[in-house]
Parts: structure tokens; sequence; C-alpha cells
């Protein structure tokens, strides 16, 4: 088993939403990037909700999604798994990211939007128990990996849209 550890959040002090993946995949544990995949639909996704292009550089996109409010991180800090499923974490090694301290560094994220099961079950059982009565809006979104292919691309654009109404108080697209 390989021990792996997730990377630091992405968020500017006026963030209003945040999503959460469970822990980077091999190729993107690799490239030090977030959804690195080159199938993973994230980027094509959020950067046609939010105006940007996927094809523009990484610090370029993370500059784009801090300037629409959006923060990123992983619920999972670190965990052993061989691979780069969800579904090969070891359950007992998980330990979560510090979502106390990172919620009273973002006061302003009231909206917190789960890139698949595997994140909200993650953030449900590992971090919400030390979470106060937080006030937080939950919400579970497809997974963008190409491993989640029981909806197509238009299907996981239409539900990631609503990541819109708190950045916008609108209705998404």
């Amino acid at each position: 088993m390989a021990d792996v550890r997730s990377f630091p959040p992405v968020a500017a002090p006026g963030a209003r939403v945040l999503i959460l993946g469970s822990m980077p995949g091999r190729a993107s544990l690799d490239a030090g990037r977030y959804y690195a995949h080159p199938h993973n639909a994230f980027w094509p996704i959020v950067g046609e909700l939010i105006g940007f292009s996927p094809e523009l550089p990484y610090l370029a996109r993370l500059q784009a999604l801090q300037a629409a409010g959006v923060a990123l991180w992983d619920v999972i800090a670190a965990c052993e798994r061989e691979g780069s499923l969800d579904a090969d974490i070891v359950a007992g090694s998980v330990r979560a990211n510090d979502f106390p301290a990172f919620f009273t560094a973002h006061p302003g994220i009231r909206d917190v939007f789960f890139n698949g099961a595997a994140a909200e079950q993650a953030f449900r059982r590992h971090a919400l128990p030390e979470l106060a009565a937080t006030g937080l809006r939950l919400q579970r979104l497809p997974s963008t990996s190409p491993a989640h292919a029981a909806l197509n691309r238009a299907a996981k654009l239409a539900a990631w849209s609503a990541i819109l109404k708190p950045l916008t108080g609108g209705e998404g697209v």
C-alpha cells in the first residue's frame, strides 16, 4: 500500500463556494496538480461554467477559480491507497484535512459541493463531526472522474451548474 497525501487548499480570502474531492488520483499526484488526468471533466466543466478555458496554464485556472469565489480542496489529507480509485482507499488509514481551521479562515463559504459520492461520504464521516453547527449547505455533484461514466458530459455540466447559484445569486445555466 502506498501512503498518499493531498494538496493544500486553493482558496482566496473571499471564497464563497468550496468544491471538495476525496483524494487526488495517481495522475494528479504525479503531476502535483488538481484534476490532472487528461480525461477528467473537472476543468472543462468548471471552465465553461465560470468562463475560462480549460487549456489555460494550471496556475491561471487556479487564479480564475479564486477570482470567481471558488475554493478547491480534498476531504482526505492522507490515506493508504494502491492506484487511483476511491474504492481502494484503506478505510482505517483516512486522515481528514483540518476543516475547522479552514472554515474559520474562510467564513464566507456557506456552500460545499462534493465531486462525487466518495468525497461526500468521506466528509460526512471524517470532517463533519468535527465541525460545530456551521449552517453549511452540502450538495453532492456527479463525479467528473473518467471512472464515472454513468452520465455524459452534458448531464454533468447541467448538474454542476448548481455551483453558480451561490456565486451569482442566479439559477445557473
